[in-house]
């Protein structure tokens, strides 16, 4: 794989492709290789493991859950990590983490085999995950920073059909097979593309967004939508902490990933219980990614433009509307358009989180503070999955998981509402 380079930009060239575009671009295969080979696959893999095991969906959803929580445990260590070391590094230990630790997967025989290994596969996608990723996004934008951050998610929305290809896989050539071959392609893929990730464009005699020298960041004739706040106002973490904004921000996010982290897990058995094949019902999957690439070039486009705090309150509702269509009906119409708009609801969101924060604190520590953010989120990302298989052994089925799901993310867009910009203390 040719990685292009990253030598300045020569003002006499001002035209030639600004290098954070690569980032964006490395971002996308990347997050596309993480939700499909892990997110958005996890339920076919519950599906196969059960049938091979006899592993209740309870305890298979607890190893999901379980590696959410090293995420927000690790979050703070993993901020600290990326501001002093740079996004290479961690991708690169990551990428060995993810891809080897599917690799084992192919071996296991017991469940404790299955949550050591699974614990791995999780440390290693979140170093080489959302947090760094957008940590480095964040750094080479500031005008485009919400545009960038929605075209470098729709990694996620491409990944949808390649599902379905997993889906495929599982059911032609078994899970050993699939794990095996996903690791594979997770190093040979993952490590080439770390190279592209310098810390801060400063590092290559550059500036975000591709400005020249001469350029002022606070032109007059720019966007007053767009302005961030100027490097020396940067927020310490610590200052972040004490800003009402932060809790604010996070609490919503979290309660946003109930529904996102739910519908990963449950969704594909859901389908399944109502009667369709494994394939039929991961071919949902792609109509929730290929929406949401929508939302994520939408989002990121009006993110730049408008108020990001109304647009994520929207989504929420968004998230809640379809969370009900899929506890209420089983007709394939509705089914698809509950996916459709859970996928650009997900989509117009998820850009928007990263952007407000950097937009709200900085560049400076804004891994340090995702970092920290992430152990608040990430309350979204387990209780959701666990909910829906509680609740499921519970009532015996999914409508009231799915339901209470909707209500808590529907109520949660006044977090949004309520996070204004902050002041510099």
């Amino acid at each position: 794989m040719k990685i292009p380079d990253s030598k300045p930009v020569e003002e006499k060239h001002p035209h030639k492709l600004f290098f954070g575009w690569w980032i964006v671009a490395g971002t996308i295969v990347i997050q596309g290789l993480h939700s499909t080979l892990l997110f958005l696959s996890f339920g076919a893999y519950l599906d196969q493991l059960q049938a091979a095991f006899g592993w209740s969906r309870t305890a298979l959803s607890a190893a999901f859950s379980l590696g959410r929580i090293e995420s927000g445990l690790l979050g703070p260590i993993q901020g600290w990590a990326i501001d002093k070391y740079g996004p290479r590094i961690n991708i690169q230990i990551g990428t060995i983490l993810f891809g080897g630790g599917f690799i084992l997967l192919s071996l296991i025989q017991t469940l404790w085999q299955f949550y050591l290994v699974f614990f791995i596969v999780a440390i290693g996608a979140s170093l080489a995950g959302f947090l760094t990723l957008q940590t480095a996004i964040a750094n080479w934008f500031i005008t485009k920073r919400a545009r960038a951050m929605g075209i470098a998610q729709t990694g996620m929305g491409i990944a949808g059909g390649a599902a379905v290809g997993v889906a495929w896989i599982l059911e032609t050539f078994g899970w050993r097979i699939t794990f095996f071959l996903a690791g594979i392609v997770i190093l040979a893929t993952g490590l080439p593309l770390a190279r592209l990730f310098h810390h801060r464009p400063e590092d290559v005699g550059l500036l975000p967004d591709g400005r020249l020298p001469s350029l002022d960041l606070r032109d007059e004739s720019a966007d007053k939508s767009s302005r961030k706040i100027p490097e020396d106002a940067d927020f310490t973490l610590s200052e972040a902490m004490r800003d009402r904004s932060f809790w604010l921000i996070s609490i919503g996010h979290g309660a946003a990933l109930l529904v996102v982290a739910g519908l990963q897990v449950h969704l594909i058995p859901h389908l399944t219980d109502l009667g369709w094949g494994l394939t039929q019902a991961a071919s949902i999957i792609p109509i929730i990614t290929f929406s949401s690439l929508l939302g994520q070039v939408g989002g990121g486009f009006l993110g730049d433009r408008y108020n990001k705090r109304f647009i994520a309150a929207a989504a929420m509702f968004g998230h809640a509307c379809a969370m009900y269509m899929f506890a209420t009906n089983a007709t394939l119409i509705v089914i698809i358009a509950a996916a459709a708009i859970h996928g650009i609801s997900w989509g117009a969101r998820g850009p928007l989180m990263s952007a407000i924060r950097a937009d709200y604190y900085g560049r400076r520590n804004f891994a340090k503070i995702g970092g920290m953010s992430s152990l608040i989120i990430q309350f979204g990302t387990v209780l959701g999955p666990m909910i829906g298989a509680l609740l499921y052994s519970e009532v015996d089925g999914y409508r009231f998981a799915f339901l209470l799901l909707a209500s808590l993310t529907g109520a949660s867009a006044i977090f949004f509402l309520l996070a204004r910009q902050p002041q510099k203390p």
